[in-house]
């Protein structure tokens, strides 16, 4: 199969209504093939099969890890510098699939977790573009959600986007720090409670309506509200 071919090949997969089914296909594929591919997608216009392209690109690197940690080491080397200013591109998708691939792998989590957190420090690897801030913040949440004890150290950062005036930022911001929630937090989650501002959140391979006051809700003990 020729890179064209594969690349639609995972991209009619990514688009299949038994996404679980497509996932465990796209794993059947060696890894370097699989990669670049899945690369592209995460630039896609369809919301539903960028998402999937992150998801994929989570169990895709995470079995690499498991053969070739070198590899993977590559890989997340690559988002890495797509993020960079140097790179002369944007990085769309990077910081999730940083956060979806140190979820998954426990090896890569030890490594890279705190690159994934810096790009939330305001003194460490920032990302000054809102658009990638929603891609850092969800990145960390993942991670958050998975690897609570790793996160740990975005919870002071976390804070500075409670009252961005961004609702996606406040609400994935508020979504991350749910699992790493400390004294400080409580009172301004508290205050976000009334917040009915609406954001799509990227949970449980769907992707999901919510709104600021539930996600303040279910951080703060309330209603559950998935991972």
């Amino acid at each position: 199969m020729g890179n064209r071919e594969r690349k639609a090949h995972i991209g009619q997969l990514l688009g299949r209504d038994d996404f679980d089914n497509a996932l465990d296909a796209i794993r059947l594929i060696p890894g370097r093939q699989a990669v670049n591919p899945l690369f592209s997608f995460l630039y896609s216009g369809e919301e539903k099969i960028r998402w999937r392209a992150v998801t994929a690109m989570g169990a895709v690197v995470g079995h690499l890890a498991d053969t070739t940690m070198e590899s993977a080491r590559v890989v997340m080397r690559r988002f890495m510098w797509n993020l960079n200013d140097e790179s002369g591109g944007i990085g769309w998708g990077s910081p999730e699939a940083i956060g979806e691939i140190t979820a998954g792998h426990a090896g890569l989590a030890d490594e890279f977790a705190c690159i994934l957190i810096s790009y939330i420090d305001p003194h460490g690897n920032f990302l000054e573009h809102e658009l990638l801030q929603r891609g850092s913040l969800w990145g960390v949440g993942r991670l958050a959600h998975a690897r609570p004890l790793l996160a740990k150290p975005a919870a002071p950062f976390l804070t500075a986007f409670f009252d961005a005036p961004d609702p996606f930022l406040r609400g994935t911001a508020i979504w991350a720090a749910g699992p790493i929630l400390d004294g400080a937090m409580r009172p301004l989650l508290k205050a976000r409670l009334s917040d009915e501002a609406p954001l799509r959140l990227y949970r449980q391979m769907r992707v999901t309506e919510t709104t600021v006051a539930e996600l303040a809700n279910a951080s703060l003990g309330g209603t559950r509200v998935d991972a």
